[in-house]
C-alpha cells in the first residue's frame, strides 16, 4: 500500500512508477511496476501511452531528477503544478508558456500532494536549462508536463517527486551525474521500500 496523504491510500500492485532513466530508479525499484520513457516530451508521451492503453494504473507515479535554484541540491519536492517551457509563440499574439488553441491554463494544476515534502511547479521543456531565471515555475525537468498531461486526460491520479540533482545553473552539467544516482535512495526512503 502507498500512502499519498491522509485522504489517498493505493495498492502498490497497480500503482505505475514512471521514470526518464533507469539510473534514476537503480535497483531499488526492481520489484515494482515501472515503466522507462527515455529523455524528452515526446518520449515520455509516447511510452506512458502505450503503456495506459494495455494496462491503466490506478495512479501514476512519476520519480526522476530535477534542477532547481530555490529547492537545494538533495531535496525532493513534490510537484502539483506543472509548465511546457518550451512553448513559445508569442510571435502570434500568444502568452508565454500558452499552448494556442489549447483549452486550460497555461499552469497545469494536477497533481496529488504527498504528506511531508515542499510543492514544486515544475517548468518541462526539451533542453536542459542551465541558466534558470524564470519566475512561473521553481523547479525544471524534461518529462513531467507531459506525463501530467496525459494523467489529466486519462483521469488517472499522479504523483510527481522530483529529487534536486542541480541548481539548474552553469554548474548543472557537473553536478546532475554527481547526484542523480542517489535519487532512487531518496524515493525508496519515502515509499519505504528499503534503499539498496
Amino acid at each position: 500500500m502507498i500512502t499519498i496523504n491522509q485522504d489517498f491510500s493505493f495498492s502498490i500492485d497497480n500503482v505505475l512508477f514512471v521514470f526518464a532513466l533507469e539510473m534514476e530508479a537503480a535497483k531499488v525499484f526492481d520489484n515494482m511496476n515501472t515503466l522507462f520513457t527515455g529523455i524528452g516530451k515526446v518520449n515520455a508521451s509516447y511510452e506512458l501511452t502505450k503503456r495506459i492503453t494495455t494496462q491503466k494504473p490506478d495512479l501514476i507515479v512519476n520519480l526522476g531528477s530535477a534542477g532547481s535554484n530555490y529547492f537545494a541540491k538533495g531535496d525532493v519536492v513534490c510537484c502539483t503544478q506543472f509548465v511546457q517551457r518550451d512553448m513559445d509563440v508569442r510571435g502570434l499574439g500568444y502568452a508565454l508558456y500558452e499552448t494556442p488553441f489549447a483549452e486550460g491554463p497555461v499552469v497545469l494544476p494536477y497533481g496529488m500532494q504527498k504528506e511531508g515534502l515542499p510543492n514544486g511547479i515544475c517548468g518541462t521543456g526539451d533542453n536542459f536549462e542551465m541558466s534558470h531565471a524564470a519566475s512561473l515555475y521553481n523547479l525544471v525537468d524534461m518529462e513531467a508536463y507531459a506525463l501530467a498531461m496525459i494523467a489529466k486526460k486519462e483521469g488517472i491520479p499522479f504523483l510527481c517527486l522530483k529529487y534536486i540533482s542541480d541548481g539548474a545553473d552553469d554548474n548543472a552539467a557537473e553536478d546532475w551525474p554527481v547526484l542523480v544516482h542517489k535519487a532512487a535512495v531518496a524515493f525508496g526512503a519515502i515509499f519505504d521500500l528499503g534503499a539498496q
